[in-house]
């Protein structure tokens, strides 16, 4: 059964930054709202998915990459959201910033095609860098190489990042396994 939540974030006066599933407090503000089903959000979702699935599938073959992995990275940072935007500037179903999309090809990066291609050529590239460690490409993916790098190696100590391989692996078990899709 695929986990849904609603996150949400505050800065603690000593600049830790705390994550949970309920307001729990002052100083939390909701970050992300998974939507629920039978929602007209869980609905868009839905049909997302299932347009954008077969081209996902393509694209990571075509790079050698589990489709799977990509699938769970598309969920984890755009909820299949072609138009998602981040507050950074990371734009589209693999959240690409500017630099990154003009590295690999990609003009529109609100493109899915573009997009996909891009995102899953770059996850090509980091695992490669990180010889196949998954959980090194993923927070590369979320942090950028320098900062993995930087750090020895090792999954950067912020918690978005450490937050984010652990939902992205969570994800990619549920593909695997056949619970989202």
């Amino acid at each position: 059964m695929p986990v849904t939540a609603d996150v949400y974030k505050k800065v603690g006066a000593d600049g830790r930054i705390y994550f949970t599933n309920q307001r729990s407090g002052a100083g939390y503000r909701l970050v992300m709202r998974t939507p629920k089903k039978g929602t007209v959000a869980y609905q868009k979702f839905v049909q997302n998915r299932d347009k954008l699935t077969p081209l996902i599938r393509a694209e990571a073959s075509r790079y050698e990459v589990d489709p799977a992995l990509v699938l769970a990275v598309v969920h984890a940072e755009s909820f299949y959201d072609p138009n998602a935007v981040s507050k950074v500037g990371a734009t589209g179903l693999m959240q690409l910033m500017p630099d990154t999309a003009r590295k690999y090809g990609v003009t529109d990066r609100r493109d899915p095609s573009q997009n996909v291609q891009g995102g899953a050529q770059y996850l090509r590239d980091l695992l490669e860098m990180f010889n196949f460690d998954l959980r090194l490409a993923l927070a590369a993916y979320n942090a950028g190489e320098q900062s993995v790098m930087k750090y020895g190696m090792v999954i950067p100590p912020y918690p978005e990042t450490q937050k984010y391989v652990r939902k992205v692996i969570q994800y990619y078990q549920e593909y695997l396994d056949g619970r989202l899709n």
